[in-house]
């Protein structure tokens, strides 16, 4: 199944995608959803961010060639830091390069959507608190990463976290191709085979320290290839079985 969310006169639905056909949601996170009313094409939808994260886990060297490309160490356990939710945007939506950064980069990345409440969740019972997986890209100011000793104000500006266009709920996340492309040209090519730190570990560890609701989304880390944005360019993060991510980058 392909779950969106699109805006509407009345606000942000949810909806099921079947093809090129849209269909109003029936049903919740805890229920599950099920396909309703005609919503009509796809493409005449306004697409937003497929969730609404209460917070947003990110994964830290969770791809030993990322860690390698900037000096940095395989963590020893998995390194995890927050972006805001307020950095959500969906496809189609700018990213915003602010005043106070003169390098931000992109960084494409599976992102997985909690579909329970979890606390406490073994590896071997992380599969049951998923809902499903979507495509990211966890954008950073990474001159004020550098500066600044800690990842908070590099990872946190508005626009920093788009997310979509959808959550595909039946996948297997272990060996999927991820590609970003910036004006069509291939900047990161790996595959979420390469991560350190596998989707069961990732969720027994982040429950064991604090509660996941329906909808926070889990960013798994990014592979080699990370490189500038700049105003103009198109990016777009692909994630096999998915589809693709695209955002326009305009300066702030």
């Amino acid at each position: 199944m392909k779950i969106i969310r699109f805006q509407t006169p009345a606000g942000p639905e949810f909806g099921v995608v079947e093809g090129d056909a849209a269909y109003r949601a029936e049903g919740s996170y805890a229920t599950g959803f099920r396909r309703g009313e005609s919503a009509g094409e796809l493409s005449q939808l306004a697409l937003l961010s497929p969730c609404q994260p209460t917070k947003i886990v990110a994964l830290g060297r969770n791809y030993a060639a990322h860690a390698a490309e900037h000096g940095a160490e395989v963590p020893s356990q998995p390194l995890i830091f927050f972006k805001p939710p307020s950095a959500v945007i969906g496809p189609g939506e700018p990213i915003v390069c602010p005043p106070q950064s003169a390098q931000v980069e992109h960084e494409a990345e599976l992102a997985v959507v909690i579909g329970r409440r979890a606390r406490h969740v073994a590896a071997a019972d992380a599969w049951d608190y998923i809902l499903g997986y979507t495509c990211a890209n966890d954008v950073t100011a990474r001159d004020l990463q550098r500066s600044d000793g800690q990842w908070s104000r590099a990872k946190g500006f508005d626009t920093f976290a788009p997310l979509g266009p959808w959550i595909v709920t039946d996948l297997d996340p272990t060996n999927l191709a991820i590609i970003c492309r910036v004006n069509g040209q291939v900047r990161q090519q790996s595959t979420t085979a390469n991560m350190i730190f596998k989707i069961p570990r990732l969720i027994e560890f982040i429950t064991a320290v604090m509660t996941l609701e329906p909808g926070d989304v889990i960013l798994t880390g990014t592979p080699e290839g990370v490189s500038p944005l700049r105003p103009g360019d198109q990016v777009a993060v692909e994630v096999e079985g998915i589809g693709v991510l695209r955002n326009p980058v305009i300066a702030g």
